[in-house]
C-alpha cells in the first residue's frame, strides 16, 4: 500500500487538508482517489468542503479531539457543516490561520510567539489544554514547522536541541526531527496524520517516511 500522496500533483498535502481522529477535511474538488486513500490511511470519515472558500484548509484550520479552532472570516455554511462534527471556535483576530499558527493534541497547544494572551486563554480553555508561545527553528507559524498527534510529535529538522527539550518536558510522548518532500523542514505543510496512521507528500523518501514511523510509533 501507498503511504505517499499528491493533491493534483502538489504534495504539499498538509496545506490543503486536515485530519483529526474520526474525520478529515478535505477541498470539495479533491479526486475521489485522494480522499478515499485519506479515508483508508487514517481510518477517518472524509468531510467534503472549502474553509473561507479556500482550498488552502490545512492552513485554515487544526484542533484536537475536543474540538476545532478555524479561522473566524469562515462563512456561515462552513461554520454550520464544521459543527456537524464537533465543536467550533473563531478566531476573530487578525492572527486567524489556525493551522499554521497552532499546533495541538489532546496533551498541550502551541502557539505563534506573537500571539495575543487573551486568545491564547480561548485557546486552552476551548482545546482543554496548556497553551504556549513558541517557535520552532526559526519558523513563528508552529503548525508549519511540526505535526503533532497522541502518539507524537514531528518537528522541523532545524529544532534546536533546546526546543526538543522543551517540547519533551510538556508531553510524554515520543519527539523526534525529521523533514518530508525530500528535505523540506516546514514538516506541517507536508504530512497528514492522526493516531491511527500518517501520510506523507509525494515526494517523501524512504529514510523520511522512517523518521515518521520512529516518531508517530506506527511502524508499517
Amino acid at each position: 500500500m501507498k503511504y505517499t500522496l499528491s493533491l493534483n500533483g502538489d504534495p504539499n498535502i498538509g496545506v490543503f487538508a486536515r485530519a483529526f481522529e474520526e474525520i478529515a477535511i478535505v477541498p470539495e474538488t479533491a479526486p475521489d482517489s485522494f480522499a478515499d486513500s485519506v479515508a483508508e490511511l487514517l481510518d477517518v470519515e472524509i468531510v467534503r468542503m472549502f474553509i473561507q472558500g479556500s482550498s488552502i484548509i490545512g492552513s485554515l484550520i487544526t484542533g484536537n479531539s475536543r474540538g476545532m479552532v478555524v479561522s473566524g472570516l469562515i462563512g456561515s455554511e462552513e461554520q454550520s457543516k464544521l459543527e456537524e462534527y464537533g465543536e467550533v471556535l473563531l478566531l476573530n483576530e487578525t492572527m486567524n490561520a489556525a493551522g499554521n499558527c497552532i499546533l495541538a493534541n489532546d496533551s498541550f497547544a502551541l502557539v505563534h510567539p506573537e500571539m495575543p494572551a487573551r486568545l491564547i486563554d480561548r485557546i486552552g480553555e476551548f482545546l482543554k489544554v496548556p497553551v504556549e508561545r513558541m517557535q520552532i527553528a526559526g519558523i513563528p507559524t508552529i503548525g508549519m514547522a511540526a505535526v503533532a498527534t497522541n502518539k507524537g510529535v514531528l518537528l522541523s529538522p532545524r529544532a534546536t536541541p533546546q526546543e526538543i527539550e522543551r517540547i519533551e518536558s510538556l508531553v510524554s510522548l515520543p519527539v523526534g526531527c525529521g523533514s518530508v518532500n525530500m528535505g523540506s523542514i516546514l514538516v506541517g505543510t507536508g504530512v497528514l496524520a492522526n493516531s491511527k496512521g500518517f501520510i506523507a507528500g509525494s515526494e517523501t523518501t524512504g529514510f523520511e517516511i522512517g523518521r515518521m514511523e520512529d516518531v508517530f510509533g506506527l511502524l508499517r
